[in-house]
């Protein structure tokens, strides 16, 4: 994609922990182009989050990231930690899912706004305040003025996660990374902020990674999305071919057991099986044990291969994925 702000080669991480290591990611290849909102969904502990935070360099010390992430064509696996930290919170900046853990409660939201903006800008305080009122303003905070010496503790959910997202957007960067950012909400609120964001995106043409488990989410808001499972991603393509034409058997059972307005009672499918155990992943495709489509070829890694220009699938059912599949069993990637 030539026109990518973002681009994630053959990403592996892994966790070391008292029963073993973690693979928490697999081989991930993709890329955001500039400006779009992209979808990554898919059951809770399937990767999501992970991948967010090592392209972000926030990983805990019993991590190991390898491959490539390349944000603007900058590498950042490996970047110092001092580069890392200029880049955050100003060119790419993060929405956690829990505001509360993302705002110091003791700190009035203002003036954690504006010290966002004074930790890479040189500006005058005064300024940085005046930025933070019309950011505050901007994200739909009644009374920013009044708001602005607030604790968080005084906010609504919704407003604190407003805060966060005005906080994100401080420096104007250019890709933000969105976590679960509804999650928390009622249903009311849940649709404010997604209005917030797609606002935000027209006005500012800022890209976005919203990182969910919720398709309805995904449907409401973004143009592509990529699909993971058991730190595999196994399915990438536009919403709306997403929704139509669901390639990827696990993509096709995720949306049927959506429930619908008509719902016989009883009737709701569930995926059978259970999550393969991380530490010990098995061979090739980490969903062949849930997969009523299971073959022998599936303890070989599928690669993520192009079926159309905009549609791509790791799976041996496809005939894109046998024409790029290597005989040996290597494990390969590609990037959209």
């Amino acid at each position: 994609m030539s026109d990518a702000i973002l681009t994630l080669e053959h990403v592996d991480v892994g966790f070391d922990t008292d029963d073993g290591s973690v693979s928490a990611v697999s081989d991930v290849s993709l890329s955001v182009a500039a400006g779009e909102i992209f979808g990554l969904v898919g059951e809770s502990g399937c990767g999501k989050t992970t991948l967010a935070m090592a392209t972000m360099g926030l990983l805990p010390v019993s991590a190991t990231v390898s491959g490539s992430v390349r944000f603007q064509g900058r590498e950042l696996v490996g970047l110092p930690p001092e580069d890392l930290r200029r880049l955050r919170g100003d060119r790419i900046s993060m929405v956690f899912q829990d505001p509360m853990t993302s705002l110091d409660p003791a700190f009035p939201i203002g003036e954690q706004i504006a010290e966002t903006i004074t930790a890479h800008r040189d500006v005058q305080r005064s300024h940085a305040r005046d930025r933070a009122l019309a950011l505050l303003a901007d994200v739909g905070i009644p009374e920013p003025e009044r708001r602005y010496g607030d604790a968080p503790h005084r906010l609504s959910g919704g407003m604190r996660q407003r805060v966060v997202i005005a906080t994100a957007l401080a420096n104007e960067p250019a890709l933000m990374l969105a976590d679960e950012p509804t999650t928390a909400l009622d249903v009311t609120i849940q649709s404010q902020i997604l209005d917030l964001l797609r606002d935000l995106r027209q006005r500012l043409r800022t890209t976005i990674v919203l990182i969910t488990h919720d398709l309805g989410v995904i449907a409401q808001l973004c143009d592509r999305v990529g699909v993971m499972y058991a730190g595999q991603l196994v399915e990438i393509a536009t919403v709306s071919e997403i929704f139509r034409a669901p390639r990827h058997p696990y993509t096709q059972a995720l949306l049927a057991a959506l429930p619908t307005q008509h719902q016989e009672p009883g009737s709701l499918r569930v995926i059978p099986g259970r999550v393969p155990n991380l530490i010990a992943p098995p061979p090739g495709c980490r969903f062949a044990s849930r997969c009523p489509h299971v073959m022998d070829v599936c303890t070989i890694v599928p690669p993520l291969a192009h079926e159309s220009a905009d549609h791509l699938i790791a799976c041996w059912l496809s005939e894109a994925t046998r024409e790029a599949g290597r005989p040996t069993g290597a494990a390969t990637g590609g990037a959209a």
